[in-house]
């Protein structure tokens, strides 16, 4: 099995992404549900975290606010999970509520550690 970083993405400054106060404490349940699902497997690896919308990307001597200042992106939140492959982790993604307000979820294997 491999590790995968989840993260989710949430476009924070086009409104039709941007769920309201009703549609976030509707999703709460189907978002918990997901991820008791994938915890009830034994695979999520690392519980999710919630982000700032700022953030900071700090290059040579210039600090700048964000990573996605320009498109106006943001991290809505990063976990870990445990998957055979990259298709078992895609698949897994795809059940993320949060997809229907348009967020994206990003998909990333971890790199095992090489061996002597």
């Amino acid at each position: 099995m491999n590790e995968f970083l989840i993260a989710i993405h949430r476009d924070i400054i086009n409104k039709d992404a941007s769920p309201s106060p009703e549609q976030m404490q509707a999703s709460i349940q189907p978002f918990q549900d997901w991820l008791g699902g994938i915890a009830a497997q034994n695979k999520l690896v690392a519980p999710p975290k919630r982000w700032d919308l700022g953030g900071r990307v700090v290059k040579n001597d210039t600090v700048t606010n964000g990573p996605y200042a320009e498109i106006k992106e943001s991290i809505g939140g990063m976990f870990i999970i445990r998957a055979k492959d990259y298709d078992e982790a895609v698949e897994i993604a795809k059940g993320c509520p949060v997809l229907q307000w348009g967020a994206s979820v990003e998909v990333r294997m971890a790199i095992p550690p090489a061996t002597e």
